[in-house]
């Protein structure tokens, strides 16, 4: 066991591609490429390319590399890696009160109000996306999502 630390202490830039594998792995198996480890494995990466090429020598100028490395990945890979990642909007079905029309039993606004759900008056809010300002008591309304204990409301659709 000694003898394979004092290979990778003695040999650098095998070490890094150690690093830059192991952090690849992980990130594909257990996080699922959208974690930081992937930014660190190419950082890793490149610097035990410039380790192996002899433009490093220092393991000081190594850690400062992949630390710059793996920031300019991330700083250039975020957005395209975001995009990959699916639909920005998922439909919400977390609840079985999602798409039920409601009694508005307090005036609702962005900032609060109440519905009466299965005989019980729920704190409500509307949707960010909502079409309207507020919804009056007495009305009827479409629960869209739920924020914890909360409701999503939103006006119901025209028939």
């Amino acid at each position: 066991m000694d003898s394979i630390l004092e290979y990778l202490f003695n040999n650098h830039d095998k070490l890094l591609y150690g690093l830059a594998g192991i952090c690849l792995l992980v990130e594909l198996t257990v996080i699922g490429l959208s974690g930081p480890l992937l930014f660190i494995a190419i950082g890793s990466a490149l610097t035990g390319a410039l380790v192996s090429l002899g433009l490093i020598s220092t393991w000081e100028m190594e850690l400062l590399f992949v630390g710059l490395f793996s920031f300019l990945s991330a700083l250039i890979l975020w957005k395209p890696l975001k995009h990959f990642q699916g639909a920005k909007a998922v439909a919400d079905n977390s609840s079985d009160m999602i798409g039920q029309i409601v009694p508005v039993s307090e005036t609702v606004t962005i900032n609060g109000g109440s519905i009466r759900f299965s005989g019980i008056n729920w704190n409500a809010r509307l949707a960010d996306d909502a079409s309207v300002e507020s919804i009056t008591a007495g009305t009827r309304a479409m629960i869209t999502g739920m924020d914890g204990n909360t409701a999503v409301i939103d006006q119901l659709p025209p028939k």
